[in-house]
């Protein structure tokens, strides 16, 4: 069932699901801030997705047992997490990742309102199709969006995404003019793939269990095979190819079993093409595929630049005459298809709803109380582009003290929401204002922690007269940029690491805290938290006593990230080492207790299948009272092992702290061992250390010196692995 949840002030809708019991919800959110190389949509229409938003609204309702037997590969993950970090903190990830909330929808049309910086080829005032989500605004790539022709109405258009995918499979599949094709699956994705291989010349078969779909396909030109009478499929294929077997199939239909594929094979004629575009089981019989020597290919949705960053998020386009048919390039043929009268779907529309009557919409979908085929949102008009900053509550939140420190929390990610922010409303600070580009995840954790307000403008944060502590906990590309607006605004600063990409960034942040200490001092710390940890506490007061030269060994099991992660960007995270390892280099320099006199790296050699990233490395630092110590930041090792294991040797004796939840001494006098219960790695008194500086007017917890000279080191460091 779908809820509808309304904050007073708020004009903007959208569509979330909650994956951890189901609950589909129209909530009001603030307008997205459109970024570089991306538009502002307002919408008109948007079409529900019959496969992959039941798909979900079923996974939501599915107990947790069902949940684990649909996501194996998770659960995996989930016992890996377990067995390093222990049971509490594993349960307390698992219930953060499925409360997140979800955007549902991808088949959106509306007007372009705004337009971001480097974006060619749209004007505001163009109507566009999208793969934006059921929301009254989305901000979408310049490269997910197509221009309507004036012959396409906005209901028509909602099919283009759909229309994408379907054309994509066909062009995987390489259908030539005469040859005959099976599409098995009826559906929204599977008549619009029968009317796209009409319009290359194929002779089409379609299979449905409907007849209602089968009927439909049959309007389309396509010969059907309606299972429910009981025909043969590979019998009627077999006729329908005049005995020569189909020269290929595409399957468009949602199953688990194996049996499409295996029929499919049964199907085709020696060196037939399969192409599977929608969900089917995929254990194969080698002898189907064998004999005939097919060939079976997975269709990735819209086509080429799906899933990559650079190309949907940045914006880059690929050159035409490499890749002719990108994302982009496919909606603009649908769409070329549909003014030319080659693809009709106005017969696929059996539903409208408006907005407001959403969770009719949902309830339709979900238990099939009827036949449906296109399920169309239509949109008031009412949302403004400038709504963007939202009232949550009025009163102090439930938890703080009548604390003079107003927190403003820049970035609602995972770590922010599920670590950080429960970690600042420990400290009893007042929870101001949070924000965040999109403003979804923003509304979620308000609402969760208590905000007064969510916003997507980070400006009227930052300038807020109330708040006087902002938190930095956004992408790393953008840290340095808000620290030194934050600044130079008089506020106090928390910044999550790292504090800068480069060596410019680090000295303008030193600049603008520079010349705002001379006239408002204020706080600027760094999240380095594991110098925080009860355990690094312990482990600190016991060397205190140690007057000579110390080894320090620390090893980091950091897992594995895709080369395509915007952390291994160095544009964007800056690379592992800057990213992570800056944490690490911290942590020596704290137990040190000395300035860092010199650095060196080395990378692991890489093999030919290595991906070039700067995540298999060793560290090694000298410092002024002679210790040294090595960080062995690697990613090729394997997630049973602990995360991360600090040893420090000196005076015949050797401290052990692993993960951060168990400290031990070998040879330590009065010293054997300390376990806590649960990992903890001072999150919260990391935050408590910054609130209280706050509170006080100063000093800075970490030095500003110390967190210019790890900020600095680790940065060379970084720039050396890439060089």
């Amino acid at each position: 069932m779908l809820h509808s949840n309304l904050f007073s002030g708020l004009k903007m809708r959208q569509i979330i699901q909650n994956l951890a019991q189901g609950d589909t919800t129209l909530v009001d959110v603030p307008t997205p801030q459109v970024s570089s190389r991306s538009v502002l949509i307002k919408t008109t229409t948007s079409l529900l997705s019959s496969g992959t938003e039941r798909m979900l609204v079923e996974f939501g309702k599915a107990g947790w047992i069902e949940k684990a037997r649909q996501q194996p590969d998770k659960v995996r993950q989930v016992l890996d997490k377990a067995r390093t970090d222990g049971l509490a903190a594993t349960i307390d990830a698992v219930h953060s990742k499925l409360d997140e909330p979800l955007p549902l929808g991808y088949c959106n049309v509306g007007v372009v309102k705004e337009v971001g910086t480097g974006v060619g080829g749209f004007s505001v005032g163009d109507r566009v199709v999208s793969n934006g989500p059921h929301a009254e605004m989305v901000t979408v790539s310049q490269n997910l969006c197509a221009r309507i022709p004036e012959a396409v109405s906005d209901d028509a258009a909602a099919f283009t995404v759909i229309g994408a995918i379907a054309l994509q499979g066909i062009r995987l599949a390489q259908p030539t003019l005469g040859e005959c094709f099976v599409v098995t699956g009826l559906g929204l994705i599977g008549l619009m793939t029968v009317q796209l291989l009409r319009a290359h010349g194929c002779r089409v078969l379609g299979i449905d269990p409907d007849p209602a779909k089968a009927e439909m396909a049959r309007r389309f030109g396509a010969v059907t095979v309606t299972l429910d009478r009981g025909e043969n499929p590979v019998e009627v294929a077999q006729a329908f190819s005049r005995g020569r077997g189909v020269d290929g199939v595409l399957l468009t239909l949602a199953a688990k079993s194996n049996e499409p594929v295996s029929q499919a094979a049964r199907m085709c004629r020696k060196r037939g093409r399969i192409v599977l575009v929608g969900v089917a089981g995929l254990e194969l019989n080698r002898a189907d595929f064998y004999e005939k020597e097919l060939s079976f290919q997975v269709s990735c949705s819209y086509g080429p630049g799906r899933y990559d960053p650079s190309y949907e998020q940045k914006g880059y386009d690929y050159p035409v005459g490499f890749v002719r048919w990108t994302e982009q390039r496919n909606f603009e043929a649908v769409l070329d298809m549909m003014a030319a009268g080659a693809l009709d779907v106005e017969p696929l529309i059996t539903h409208r709803f408006a907005l407001d009557d959403a969770p009719k919409a949902y309830e339709l979908l979900a238990t099939g109380g009827e036949p449906y085929l296109g399920i169309l949102l239509e949109y008031s008009g009412t949302a403004r582009v400038d709504d963007r900053t939202v009232h949550l509550s009025a009163s102090i939140p439930k938890g703080s003290s009548a604390s003079t420190v107003s927190l403003g929390v820049i970035g609602a990610g995972n770590y922010a929401g599920r670590v950080l922010i429960p970690a600042f409303r420990e400290t009893g600070a007042s929870l101001h204002t949070i924000a965040n580009s999109g403003g979804i995840t923003g509304v979620h954790y308000g609402r969760r922690y208590g905000f007064r307000q969510v916003t997507t403008d980070v400006d009227a944060l930052i300038t807020h007269s109330d708040i006087n502590a902002v938190v930095v906990a956004t992408r790393h590309d953008s840290h340095a940029r808000f620290v030194c607006d934050a600044l130079q605004a008089g506020k106090h600063v928390f910044c999550e690491k790292p504090l800068a990409l480069t060596l410019p960034e680090l000295e303008g942040i030193r600049e603008a805290w520079e010349t705002t200490a001379e006239r408002d001092p204020r706080v600027l710390m760094v999240g380095f938290n594991r110098r925080f940890s009860p355990l690094v506490a312990r482990l600190k007061t016991l060397l205190e006593g140690i007057h000579e030269p110390m080894s320090f060994i620390v090893t980091v099991n950091a897992g594995e990230i895709p080369g395509e992660h915007w952390t291994q960007d160095p544009e964007v995270g800056g690379g592992r080492i800057i990213g992570e390892a800056c944490h690490f280099v911290d942590l020596l320099r704290y137990l040190a207790g000395v300035p860092i006199c010199t650095w060196s790296v080395q990378t692991l050699g890489r093999a030919e299948s290595m991906l070039v990233t700067d995540d298999k490395a060793v560290i090694t630092l000298t410092f002024e009272d002679g210790s040294f110590g090595t960080i062995h930041y690697l990613a090729n090792g394997h997630k049973s092992f602990p995360k991360e294991r600090i040893e420090v040797f000196c005076a015949g004796r050797v401290l052990q702290l692993d993960n951060f939840r168990i400290l031990r001494g070998f040879g330590w006098p009065g010293f054997r061992r300390m376990r806590l219960w649960r990992q903890d790695k001072g999150q919260i008194a990391c935050a408590k250390a910054f609130v209280e500086a706050a509170r006080q007017g100063g000093p800075n917890p970490i030095p500003l010196e110390e967190l210019m000279e790890v900020s600095r080191v680790t940065i060379e460091v970084g720039e050396a692995v890439r060089a």
